[in-house]
């Protein structure tokens, strides 16, 4: 069983506050939507959550079972989708998924990466370079990244965004199977995407 908490959390960039005393917590299969205008602070909590940026004040507590684990034990509990990921231009889809699977430590299978690759949608498309893909491509291949590995919490970063009709009903499909088997976040001001969340934070109010 995994559970996420937020307590006090706040990050200031020099004089300035982004936000503080953030505090929630989501049981296993918990879900929260992120919301707030422009400059809020929604990725920047996001990525606080997942250990990528300290926070200035408080803490994020993961537990697995009970235990409270470190940000390198939790580190592969996460997946995560988000509009400033980088990609590697010049290497194919099939062989980003492979070198950002083996910095996480995963040796992936190739029949494993056209699994993924087939799931969101980018079959046929595997061994063309990152380049020459659309927006919409790109934001489906960071989906087979952050789902590659199973995770157990995921985080969603504008979760729509640069999709298609098509792109945009597989996020829902990913987002609702999230929800029942482990913990979703999402940072949106899509009214659509609100119904996902058990709770709905509010940033910047």
């Amino acid at each position: 069983m995994i559970s996420l908490e937020s307590k006090n959390l706040g990050k200031w960039f020099g004089p300035r506050k982004i936000f503080e005393e953030i505090d929630f917590s989501l049981p296993d299969k918990g879900s929260l939507v992120i919301t707030g205008k422009n400059g809020s602070g929604k990725t920047t909590l996001l990525k606080i959550l997942c250990g990528l940026i300290r926070p200035t004040q408080g803490q994020v507590l993961i537990r697995h079972d009970g235990k409270n684990l470190t940000t390198d034990e939790s580190r592969n509990l996460f997946g995560l989708v988000m509009p400033d990921l980088e990609l590697y231009a010049e290497l194919t889809a099939l062989e980003n998924l492979s070198f950002l699977s083996r910095i996480r430590g995963v040796i992936p299978a190739p029949e494993d990466l056209k699994k993924i690759i087939t799931r969101v949608g980018l079959e046929g498309r595997e061994n063309d370079f990152v380049f020459s893909y659309s927006s919409g491509m790109k934001q489906r291949l960071k989906y087979a990244f952050a789902l590659f590995h199973e995770p157990d919490i995921l985080l969603l970063d504008e979760p729509t965004a640069n999709l298609d009709d098509e792109g945009i009903e597989l996020a829902e499909e990913i987002i609702s199977l999230q929800k029942e088997k482990g913990v979703l976040i999402i940072a949106t001001n899509r009214k659509e995407d609100f119904e996902y969340g058990d709770k709905i934070l509010q940033l910047g109010s």
